[in-house]
């Protein structure tokens, strides 16, 4: 097991973003509902990813992944069978439910594992294949599922926490091979669901209105092979903007879609970044003096719970008091006392945390609850008093390509070491 070294570093250069692991992930799933081979770039480098390998592998695919292309054709044995010791570890596996369910007519998959950050039901999932015609239960650990033919349906996916991207994604899939018209509404925004869609359409999917709450989809007899490219992880785009907000620094971000970060940029520049775009490039320089912001995390396009924990870094170290209300994931706040221990000044109480700023950062031992709890802790050891040392890195490796290599070519004092 690795942990990181970081002590505080002052960045500049540029950074170049890698796919969106979160479009990846789904797409990948989308290629059980063909047998035809499919080409996919841009894929992150990332364990999530191999582990996604993995599971399509088990269920009968063959694939080459090289130099972040990665090349998905069958093979003839098939199951439908997604087993607990591969889907345990990534809460984005449970999307192979509504592709093998469309196309092979049945589905074994285990409930999902994935970072702990509050109880994240699949019920949503369930409703809305149970809605196509398909007849599931939960047995054991294991959602199975049957359905010998699938029908377009209207089917409402919101729930208490508004939209889902996972279970949008897993009906969406579904419904390219069911007979008739569905129409999803409350469906997700996010552009990882657009990408999602605009791969379906490739592979022949006929598909209206992704990007918006109302999606329409006609089924099809079948699906053929398709070549795409995902989008730029806007998450680690995001991620860098907190760092060069947090460290004062001068960076320019490569290759990421600035209007999938609209909430991100003026929520930055509330704390007080200068920001330009000029083309694909993302021009962020920090500022010595940080102004303390109210956020508050909600579904696309609002401020994405996924760069929650790395903006409350930064909102640390800015002098007075903030706010940030959690209304994805109430619960997500592990790293909250992790920050505490550097010396923040935190207050929790449900799904609020308020946040002293100002105060100092300074550097200790701290142990990585989740994906983006780990980035948090990797801003605050840059801004940090002396060395700062973050056990159980593995989390990060699920979800930033080469993360620390990309902070070394900026500048950063981060070293990868053995715990």
């Amino acid at each position: 097991m690795d942990k990181f070294v970081v002590y505080k570093s002052t960045l500049k250069g540029e950074v170049e973003i890698s796919g969106s692991k979160n479009s990846a992930l789904p797409i990948m799933a989308a290629t059980l509902l063909t047998d035809q081979e499919c080409r996919i770039a841009g894929v992150p480098d990332l364990a999530d990813i191999r582990t996604m390998i993995r599971i399509l592998e088990s269920l009968g695919k063959e694939i080459v992944f090289d130099g972040n292309v990665l090349f998905v054709k069958a093979k003839k044995k098939k199951t439908h069978v997604a087993p607990y010791r591969l889907v345990r570890t990534m809460r984005a596996s449970f999307c192979v439910l509504g592709p093998l369910l469309a196309r092979r007519k049945k589905a074994k998959v285990s409930l999902p594992g994935g970072c702990v950050i509050g109880a994240r039901p699949v019920d949503l999932h369930i409703k809305g294949l149970q809605e196509l015609g398909a007849h599931l239960i939960v047995q054991k650990g294991y959602c199975i599922a049957e359905a010998n033919i699938l029908r377009g349906n209207h089917i409402f996916l919101g729930g208490t926490f508004g939209s889902s991207v996972l279970a949008t994604a897993n009906v969406l899939m579904a419904a390219t091979l069911a007979k008739g018209e569905t129409v999803i509404e409350y469906a997700a925004c996010e552009p990882e669901v657009v990408d999602l869609a605009l791969f379906l359409k490739k592979m022949g999917a006929v598909i209206e209105g992704e990007g918006t709450p109302l999606i329409r989809v006609r089924g099809v007899s079948s699906l053929s092979g398709a070549e795409f490219k995902v989008i730029a992880d806007r998450i680690e785009a995001g991620t860098f903007i907190a760092v060069a907000l947090a460290t004062s620094s001068n960076i320019i971000i490569k290759g990421a879609n600035h209007s999938h970060l609209t909430s991100v940029i003026e929520t930055a520049k509330k704390i007080g970044a200068d920001i330009t775009i000029e083309g694909s490039k993302i021009k962020v320089k920090g500022k010595s003096l940080l102004k303390p912001v109210n956020i508050v995390t909600l579904s696309y396009p609002g401020f994405p719970t996924d760069l929650q924990a790395q903006f409350m870094s930064c909102l640390c170290i800015a002098k007075g008091l903030s706010l940030i209300t959690e209304k994805i994931y109430p619960d997500r706040f592990m790293h909250v006392a992790e920050l505490n221990r550097m010396g923040a000044r935190i207050q929790r109480n449900g799904p609020y945390a308020i946040i002293d700023g100002g105060g100092g950062i300074f550097g200790a031992e701290v142990m990585a609850s989740d994906l983006r709890a780990s980035a948090a802790l990797v801003i605050a050891g840059l801004v940090a008093e002396g060395k700062t040392e973050i056990l159980r890195i593995y989390h990060l490796d699920r979800g930033y390509e080469k993360l620390e290599e990309k902070l070394k070519k900026l500048g950063a004092k981060i070293k990868r070491e053995k715990q």
